[in-house]
């Protein structure tokens, strides 16, 4: 498969799979809150610092195959523009401090979990 077509066909798979946290989200967690793009860019985080210290530490990952996972799904699954839409949503509609908690727990969990992901995939690698 050509790296363009990795990265086409990672992003169908990340996309749908955003769509089915969002809708998980929206009918199992509280409203008012941004929980589906929050889960996806947090999850995403911990998988794509995985993935990049994993790639970096073994050879078994081809570079189709990192583009595919990385470029593809994960830039599929994760989305900076919803979380920005959503973040200036909770602004228009006077919620500030949602707004300040989607940024923080955005900024906060994502790091956290991109340096768990990094560890793991140390741990695993034998790094």
């Amino acid at each position: 498969m050509t790296p363009l077509l990795s990265v086409c066909a990672g992003g169908a798979l990340g996309s749908g799979a955003r769509y089915l946290v969002s809708l998980f989200a929206t009918r199992q967690l509280p409203t008012g809150f941004a929980w589906g793009t929050l889960i996806v860019n947090v999850v995403g985080s911990f998988l794509l610092a995985f993935l990049v210290q994993l790639a970096l530490s073994s050879p078994s990952l081809t570079p189709n195959t990192r583009l595919f996972l990385t470029t593809g799904v994960l830039g599929g699954f994760t989305t900076y523009s919803t979380f920005n839409q959503e973040t200036l949503t909770l602004l228009q509609q006077g919620s500030p401090g949602a707004a300040l908690a989607n940024v923080l727990a955005t900024l906060v969990l994502g790091l956290a979990a991109g340096f768990a992901g990094f560890a793991l995939a140390r741990t695993i690698a034998g790094a």
